[in-house]
C-alpha cells in the first residue's frame, strides 16, 4: 500500500527552547538557521528502504530548486541541499523521527512545509516555519560569541534609551517586545515589503540597511511618521509612547504609518526588528549629535550681540542628543578588519542612495576615519566628529557683519551611550567610535576622514550670508583647532538650585581670566527654551554689562528668569524643552572672544511604585503608582500609560488635573502570563510636563 503522512508534530516546546525562540507568542514553529530541529512524522505504515521521502521547504512566491528557494530534503539520500541537512534519528513502527539543520545562509523568513510520498503530497496544519538569524551558531554572520551579549542583545525584551543632554543624562525605559504577538508577523511583512532579493534576505547587511528605511514612512509607507513640528494632534505625541509593540501591532493591523516618531522611537522600534529577527541589536544615543548636512566636518553656530542663538540662519543644527542602532554581523563584503559592531539609523534625516536610510557603517570605519567605506560612513562621522564654530552676527552700518568668535573641536559626539550588558546601568561606549580627543590617532583619523569629505574654507554658511565679503573672514583650510585665548579667559555655567516648572529658574555665569591684569570684559548671558533638535523655541532673557577685572581672577554673574517668563511656553509646546543658556564675552582691546553653551533639563518629582517583589503564574496581583505633585504649579489633564510585558497589556488612564501639594494614586490588577524576571513601565504625562517615567522589575 501507498505510504501517506497522517500527521506531524513539529516538537516545538523542544525545539523553541533549543533555539532560544520559545518567547515568541505564536503558534508556529520558529527556528534559528544553522542549527537542527526534530520533527516527529506519523505514518501510515513502518517506513521502508524504498520508500521515496521528501520534506520540501519553499520560500518566497516562486520556490524554485535552482535559486535554493525550494529544499526537497530526502533523507534516505542524506545529501546536503544548498547547505541544507536531514537525518533519520528514530524509525519505530509507524512513527519517524527526523532532524533537520537548515543553512547557516539560508534567506530568513517564513517558509512553507510539505512532505512529499511517492505521488501523495501533504500539507500539514499550520505548515507555515519562520526561519532566524542565529548568534548562536558559528558558522552565521551574526554569530555572537558571548552569552551575556546575546542574552542582552537578543533576548533581553526591555531596556533603556539615553535622553536628556550631555551633562544631565537620564533613562527612558522601553519595550521593545520582540515577543509579543503579531510583532514576528509584522517583521515579516517588512521583509516582504522590502525590495530584498530572496537571496539578499540571507544577508544581515541587506536587511538591516532595508530595515532601516522600512522603520521610517518617509518614501515606502513604512512604520512611522516623523514629526518635529510640534503638533500631534491627529495622532500620538512622540514623547507618550513606552514601548515598540503597539506601534508594530497598529501597523501590521491597519498597513498604514503610525503616527509620530522622534528618533529615539525611531530606535526603539528598529532594535525591536532586528532583535526579533535575530540580529543582535542595541540602541546608541549620542550626545550633542551634529546634523552636519554639508558634509564638510563643521556645523555653524549663530548668535546675536545678547548672546542669543538665532534659528533661522543655519542649515545644520547640533541635537542635544541623537539615538540610533548598532547591529552585530561580519562584513564579508568590506576589507578584513571590519566585523562587530555596524551603525544603522531609521531617523529620516538624509537620503541614500535615494532613499531615508542609513548603514550598516562599520564602527571601525568611523573609528578610524574610513569614511569611504559602505555605508554613510561620512554623516554618522561628523555625528560624532564635527567642530563647532560660533559666529557673532552685529549690525554694522545697517549691514550683517559675520564675526567668528571661536572653535570648538571636543564638544561634538560625547558620552556616547548604551545600556549595559546585564545590568541596569548606562555604559560609555564613545572609545568605540572614536578615539580619545587630543590624541595621536585622533588626529590621523581626522586628518584622514577630512581627505575624503570635502574640505571647505572657513566662511559662515547660513542661506542669506552667501554675499559676504571674503576678506571679512578667515578661511583656512587647516584640520581646526580650539581657539587659544591670551588672557586665559574661561566661562562656567552653573546652576543654584533645582530646576523645577514654576519655580524662578536661578543660573550662574562665572567669568575667569587666568591671566591676572586690568582687562575690561564685554559680558552678555542669555536664557532660551529649545527642542532637543536645538531649534529655540522661546528666548527667556538676557544679562548684559562691561566687567572690570583688576587683578581678581574671577567674576560671578546671576541670570534669573521668573516662571511667568517660560510657563506659558511649556504649556503651548507639546515637545519636552531643555533649557539652554548661551554667554559671550570679549576682552576690549585684545580680540579675545570666548562662548560658552549649556543645555539644562527641567528637574521632576518621581513616580513611585508599589507591588511584590514575587508574583505566582496567573495569579492576579495589585500595582499602585503614587505621584505627589511638588511643583508650584497644577498638572493640567494628566495621563498614566502604563504596560508590563507578559503582566499587564499596554492602557491609559485619565487622572484630570493635579494641583500642587496633591497626591495621585492609581492601581492597576496583573495577571502574569509568563515566567521570568517581568517589568512595568509607567509614564506621566501633561500639559505641562511632557514626561515622567518608572520601571519596576517582579519576578514571576
Amino acid at each position: 500500500s501507498d505510504l501517506k503522512i497522517t500527521g506531524i508534530d513539529f516538537l516545538k516546546s523542544d525545539n523553541c527552547r533549543q533555539h532560544h525562540t520559545d518567547g515568541y507568542n505564536t503558534k508556529n514553529l520558529v527556528v534559528r538557521r544553522g542549527q537542527p530541529f526534530q520533527m516527529l512524522l506519523s505514518l501510515s505504515r513502518e517506513l521502508r528502504a524504498a520508500d521515496k521521502l521528501a520534506l520540501r521547504f519553499s520560500i518566497g512566491e516562486k520556490p524554485m530548486k535552482i535559486r535554493e528557494t525550494l529544499m526537497s530534503l530526502n533523507p534516505r539520500r542524506e545529501q546536503d541541499v544548498g547547505g541544507w541537512q536531514i537525518s533519520i534519528v528514530k524509525n519505530n513502527g509507524k512513527e519517524c523521527l527526523l532532524s533537520v539543520t537548515s543553512s547557516p545562509r539560508a534567506p530568513v523568513g517564513i517558509y512553507t512545509l510539505n512532505v512529499k510520498t511517492g505521488t501523495n503530497i501533504y500539507k500539514p496544519e499550520n505548515s507555515t516555519v519562520y526561519l532566524l538569524f542565529n548568534p548562536w551558531c558559528e558558522a552565521d554572520v551574526v554569530y555572537l560569541d558571548n552569552d551575556a551579549q546575546r542574552k542582552e542583545y537578543v533576548l533581553n525584551d526591555t531596556g533603556y534609551i539615553y535622553v536628556g543632554s550631555a551633562h544631565n543624562i537620564y533613562n527612558r525605559p522601553w519595550n521593545f517586545g520582540q515577543f509579543e504577538e503579531f510583532v514576528l508577523d509584522a517583521c515579516m511583512y517588512l521583509l516582504d515589503k522590502s525590495s530584498l532579493k530572496l537571496s539578499n534576505r540571507r544577508d544581515p547587511v541587506f536587511v538591516s540597511r532595508a530595515m532601516s528605511a522600512l522603520v521610517n514612512a518617509n518614501d515606502d509607507n513604512g512604520v512611522l511618521l516623523g514629526n518635529w513640528s510640534g503638533n500631534y494632534n491627529n495622532g500620538t505625541s512622540p514623547m507618550d509612547w513606552i514601548g515598540s509593540v503597539s506601534i508594530l501591532q497598529k501597523y501590521y493591523k491597519t498597513k498604514k504609518p503610525v503616527s509620530y516618531g522622534q528618533c529615539w522611537v525611531f530606535a526603539g522600534v528598529l532594535t525591536t526588528v532586528m532583535r526579533c529577527l535575530g540580529i543582535p541589536s542595541r540602541c546608541v544615543s549620542n550626545f550633542n549629535s551634529a546634523h552636519d548636512t554639508e558634509e564638510n566636518l563643521r556645523v555653524d553656530i549663530y548668535l546675536n550681540e545678547l548672546g542669543e542663538k538665532l534659528n533661522s540662519l543655519s542649515f545644520d543644527s547640533i541635537w542635544n542628543f541623537h539615538v540610533w542602532n548598532d547591529v552585530w554581523m561580519k562584513r564579508q563584503d568590506l576589507p578584513a578588519g571590519f566585523d562587530g559592531w555596524q551603525a544603522i539609523d531609521s531617523t529620516p534625516q538624509e537620503l541614500s542612495q535615494g532613499a531615508f536610510q542609513c548603514g550598516p557603517c562599520p564602527l571601525k570605519a568611523i573609528r578610524e576615519g574610513d569614511v569611504y567605506l559602505p555605508f554613510d560612513g561620512k554623516f554618522v562621522y561628523a555625528e560624532v566628529n564635527a567642530d563647532k564654530v560660533y559666529w557673532l552676527v552685529k549690525k554694522v552700518r545697517g549691514k550683517d557683519k559675520y564675526i567668528r568668535i571661536n572653535t570648538e573641536t571636543q564638544g561634538i559626539g560625547v558620552n556616547i551611550s548604551t545600556k549595559a550588558v546585564g545590568q541596569d546601568k548606562r555604559e560609555d561606549i564613545t572609545l568605540q567610535y572614536k578615539f580619545p580627543e587630543g590624541s595621536e590617532e585622533e588626529r590621523k583619523s581626522m586628518q584622514k576622514a577630512s581627505s575624503f569629505i570635502r574640505p571647505s574654507g572657513i566662511i559662515p554658511r547660513a542661506h542669506f550670508a552667501a554675499g559676504v565679503p571674503t576678506d571679512s573672514v578667515d578661511s583656512s583650510r587647516e584640520v581646526l583647532r580650539d581657539t587659544v585665548s591670551k588672557t586665559g579667559l574661561q566661562l562656567e555655567i552653573t546652576k543654584r538650585a533645582a530646576l523645577y516648572p514654576g519655580n524662578p529658574l536661578e543660573l550662574d555665569i562665572t567669568v575667569k581670566t587666568s591671566t591676572p591684569g586690568n582687562w575690561t570684559i564685554d559680558f552678555a548671558g542669555s536664557c532660551q527654551l529649545q527642542s532637543y533638535t536645538g531649534k529655540v523655541k522661546a528666548t527667556l532673557g538676557y544679562v548684559r554689562e562691561t566687567i572690570k577685572f583688576d587683578g581678581n581672577s574671577e567674576i560671578q554673574i546671576p541670570l534669573k528668569i521668573a516662571p511667568e517668563e517660560y510657563m506659558n511656553t511649556l504649556s503651548t509646546v507639546e515637545d519636552e524643552v531643555y533649557i539652554l543658556i548661551t554667554a559671550i564675552a570679549e576682552v576690549q582691546g585684545m580680540n579675545d572672544k570666548l562662548t560658552k553653551e549649556m543645555t539644562m533639563s527641567f528637574e521632576y518629582p518621581p513616580i513611585t511604585v508599589q507591588m511584590p517583589e514575587v508574583a505566582k503564574l496567573n495569579e492576579d496581583f495589585t500595582c499602585a503608582f503614587i505621584f505627589k505633585n511638588k511643583l508650584n504649579v497644577p498638572l493640567d489633564n494628566c495621563k498614566l500609560r502604563v504596560e508590563g510585558l507578559g503582566i499587564f497589556k499596554l492602557s491609559t488612564f485619565d487622572q484630570g488635573d493635579v494641583m500642587p501639594g496633591r497626591i495621585l494614586k492609581s492601581e492597576v490588577i496583573c495577571t502574569p502570563t509568563r515566567l521570568g524576571e517581568k517589568k512595568i513601565v509607567a509614564k506621566l504625562t501633561s500639559t505641562q510636563v511632557k514626561g515622567i517615567s518608572v520601571e519596576k522589575a517582579i519576578t514571576v
